[in-house]
């Protein structure tokens, strides 16, 4: 349970969180990446979460969906009681976070930023996010990332 020295490890280690890291190797520009981050940590894809910077009515958000399925945009606005949302620019996600992407973690970012995780999470013991690199994953409670975070959670998956 030791850190592997990302901010987001060290969130975990400070606050005494149970959490597991997990290395893999996946080339960064696969297609498919979180399907293969699954496949090579041997879990079950809907337990691997990633984390989007979205800008919701301007406002920057992270919306962390399972790797199985799209991001709703339209119901990511709706959970934070907004009108519309979009992706967010790669370096404007980078920039706030702190993190490079394909290793942004809903966790230890930069600048906290209001999180909205899929309510699908909560049914499963233990989910999968980025630990802040390229090639490591944290496996943690949900509600602890919920705590963490201060996230809310909604239905944010399309299929």
């Amino acid at each position: 349970m030791a850190g592997q020295g990302t901010p987001a490890t060290a969130l975990l280690v400070k606050r005494g969180i149970a959490h597991r890291t997990h290395p893999y190797r996946v080339a960064p520009d696969a297609p498919n990446y979180g399907a293969l981050v699954a496949v090579a940590l041997d879990v079950a894809p809907e337990r691997v979460f990633k984390s989007l910077v979205t800008a919701v009515d301007g406002a920057l958000t992270v919306a962390v969906v399972p790797v199985t399925g799209e991001l709703d945009l339209k119901a990511l606005a709706a959970a934070v009681g907004g009108k519309r949302a979009v992706l967010a620019d790669r370096a404007v996600a980078e920039r706030a976070t702190g993190y490079v992407r394909g290793g942004i973690s809903p966790l230890g970012q930069r600048r906290r930023l209001p999180t909205v995780l899929d309510e699908s999470a909560l049914d499963l013991p233990t989910i999968y996010v980025s630990a802040g690199r390229r090639g490591l994953q944290l496996e943690l409670a949900a509600a602890d990332l919920v705590a963490l975070t201060d996230a809310r959670t909604a239905p944010l998956q399309t299929h």
